[in-house]
């Protein structure tokens, strides 16, 4: 006897999506789709897979643990599955749009799969919709591509948004600049991810004063900017403090009905990111809506060092 059931078993992560999400979803990529053109940001589409050697270098190298792969059986070389499509704008942008005028804007919505989901999330299929300014200078680039963000996600009627800041480099540099942990910062990289103060204090060596206080100054805009701005830190993290703080108060300032919190320590997921970058919430929507940064494209198309890109 045929057993049914197992025949409709699906991989964890991987679920069919029936009537009518399938339909609202599809609206919803339109939707957005749409408010990305109206800014004048010009569609998209790479292919849902590419050399692993293409995809994973530069800052794709970030997302390799995240990347399925697979044997291609024309040209028996690896491919790999996109796990983020930013990747593929970025090798786009060095190679067939290398010749476009700068700024380039471009939007682009597609599945993409992933190795693990998260707690939250445990979907390992989802669909990303995006878009990216890449030459565009900072910090005006990047307000620009949040306040399209939070435009489209109005558009949808999504409610009362929320947006953190952070600056995934700010820790680093501070750890470059002062003597961090005995035996490597693993310890004390664990103990920011918990937000645990002590523990942070305890671990950072000569950084910890400084890691804890800014771990003091995370939460909303109107008081974590002054904490942020009263620090005294060493010039090269003081210069990653004030990349992020050019960022947070012009996005307060250009929506005011966003609530703005700042993150300084945060890190975890931004591993290409290079600058200041965010997440998005809604009330009502598990885990995060959205979430975005500023990267370099990679340099890969000429051997140069790559665009300076957000998105």
């Amino acid at each position: 006897m045929t057993d049914l059931p197992h025949q409709a078993l699906l991989p964890a992560g991987f679920p069919d999506i029936l009537p009518p999400e399938a339909g609202h979803e599809a609206a919803v990529v339109e939707r957005l789709m749409a408010a990305l053109a109206a800014r004048g940001y010009e569609r998209v589409k790479p292919p849902l897979v590419e050399f692993e050697d293409t995809l994973l270098s530069g800052p794709g190298a970030a997302m390799a643990t995240q990347t399925f792969r697979l044997m291609d059986p024309v040209s028996q070389r690896m491919m790999a599955v996109r796990a983020d499509l930013t990747l593929q704008i970025a090798r786009i942008a060095e190679s067939r749009l290398q010749g476009a005028p700068k700024p380039l804007r471009v939007c682009y919505a597609g599945d993409v799969l992933q190795v693990t989901g998260s707690q939250l999330r445990p979907e390992r299929q989802f669909t990303q919709v995006g878009a990216e300014l890449i030459g565009g200078p900072a910090p005006a680039a990047d307000v620009e591509v949040i306040a399209m963000a939070i435009e489209a996600l109005d558009a949808l009627g999504s409610g009362p948004l929320s947006i953190d800041l952070k600056q995934p480099q700010l820790v680093s540099a501070l750890l470059e600049a002062l003597p961090g942990p005995e035996g490597g910062d693993a310890a004390l990289r664990r103990a920011l991810d918990r937000k645990d103060v002590s523990r942070v204090s305890a671990t950072g060596g000569q950084a910890g004063p400084a890691l804890a206080a800014l771990m003091a100054a995370t939460g909303p805009a109107e008081t974590a900017v002054p904490a942020l701005r009263a620090l005294s830190l060493p010039p090269t993290a003081a210069a990653e403090r004030d990349r992020l703080l050019a960022v947070v108060e012009p996005v307060a300032a250009a929506l005011p009905d966003l609530t703005v919190t700042v993150d300084p320590v945060e890190h975890r997921g931004f591993e290409y990111h290079n600058g200041v970058s965010f997440t998005l919430f809604a009330r009502g929507v598990r885990g995060e809506l959205g979430r975005g940064g500023r990267y370099v494209t990679g340099g890969r198309a000429n051997g140069g060092e790559g665009a300076p890109a957000t998105g």
